[in-house]
């Protein structure tokens, strides 16, 4: 796993639990492709991920809990 989204002092397994459990997924830029992906860590709080499509397979460059202007990304917008 690459350091920069350890940053926030999300742990490397609720990163990869928020991945396999994601909830809402946004394409937030190109050139490189990035996703913004929401999903719970293993105690259910919510994460953002900033994943980054690359071609040698995606990497995570962010994790942090989620922030409030991203709920509207969720089903039902909660």
């Amino acid at each position: 796993m690459l350091p920069s989204p350890l940053r926030h002092g999300v742990d490397p397994e609720d990163i990869q639990h928020a991945l396999v459990h994601t909830l809402a997924v946004d394409e937030i830029g190109e050139d490189p492709l990035r996703y913004l992906v929401l999903g719970p860590d293993r105690a259910a709080n919510l994460l953002e991920l900033v994943v980054l499509d690359r071609p040698n397979g995606p990497a995570v460059i962010h994790a942090m809990p989620m922030r409030d202007k991203y709920r509207r990304l969720l089903p039902g917008g909660r």
